[in-house]
């Protein structure tokens, strides 16, 4: 059953998939510069993701209290897997930390401006909606337009939606070519590139293999036999996916006019 609907999903968004590992974003990125760069960007890709998944445990699993069962115990076990490792993996010296506070922790390193972000967090943390705090940064339109997208998945949409956009519309889509430079560059400059370097191999480690195939699951779960829940997760999927084309459009020209001005 659920095997031939992921297989039809996947199927649908191969295309689209196929934009974004091809985009010539990756054969930009070549120096550290570019990488800083680029990182200011994508980590509040890395950012909202935490929260895709927050809305995800919130809705399949008992987060408050009294304590009640909530859906079943095979979706309950798989989301809590997923956050288990995305909010508290390790770093490279076996220390606690979520993928986001390693990402941030790899653009330290690196000597990318990590002030826009921290700023995010800090209206957040003083109570401004996510909304209105993206509105006060100076971010091209395209990094917000990702944002709020997510936002949307998280405030207006079903739970198998947010698994499907969650499953197939954030796949990291690290393609060889740019793991390759990371490596290259770790190797002669590993005083900045190391924890990205660790970040990556991590993020496909963990996300690209075991929780893949956990999100896939629970998609599958959720959305069981319902051929219009499969399509409307279909579309979903594509729509985040054009979100990240748009994303990776607007790195791109940011790298474009950096090497312009230079």
């Amino acid at each position: 059953m659920s095997n031939q609907h992921i297989q039809q999903l996947q199927v649908a968004i191969a295309p689209h998939r196929a934009q974004l590992v091809q985009h010539p974003l990756y054969s930009r990125l070549q120096t550290i510069p570019q990488i800083q760069l680029f990182t200011t960007y994508h980590v509040f890709a890395v950012w909202d993701f935490m929260s895709l998944l927050k809305a995800l445990q919130q809705n399949l699993t008992c987060t408050t209290t009294p304590w009640v069962p909530v859906g079943n115990a095979n979706t309950r076990y798989l989301i809590n897997e997923i956050v288990l490792g995305e909010e508290s993996d390790v770093d490279e010296y076996g220390n606690r930390t979520s993928h986001f506070e390693l990402y941030l922790k790899a653009m330290q390193q690196l000597g990318a401006e990590t002030a826009v972000i921290e700023q995010l967090l800090a209206y957040i943390v003083n109570g401004v909606d996510v909304i209105t705090a993206l509105d006060k940064l100076q971010m091209p339109e395209a990094v917000k337009a990702f944002v709020g997208f997510t936002f949307d998945i998280v405030r207006n949409q079903p739970a198998y939606v947010q698994a499907a956009v969650f499953t197939f519309g954030r796949e990291d889509l690290i393609p060889d070519m740019f793991l390759g430079l990371v490596r290259d560059l770790s190797a002669s400059h590993p005083e900045q590139v190391s924890t990205l370097k660790y970040y990556l191999e991590r993020h496909i480690e963990v996300d690209g293999d075991h929780h893949s195939h956990l999100a896939m699951e629970m998609v599958a779960e959720l959305c069981g036999n319902d051929s219009a829940k499969w399509q409307t997760a279909t579309e979903a999927s594509i729509m985040a996916l054009q979100k990240r084309l748009l994303l990776w459009n607007a790195i791109s020209q940011k790298l474009e006019e950096a090497i312009a001005f230079v």
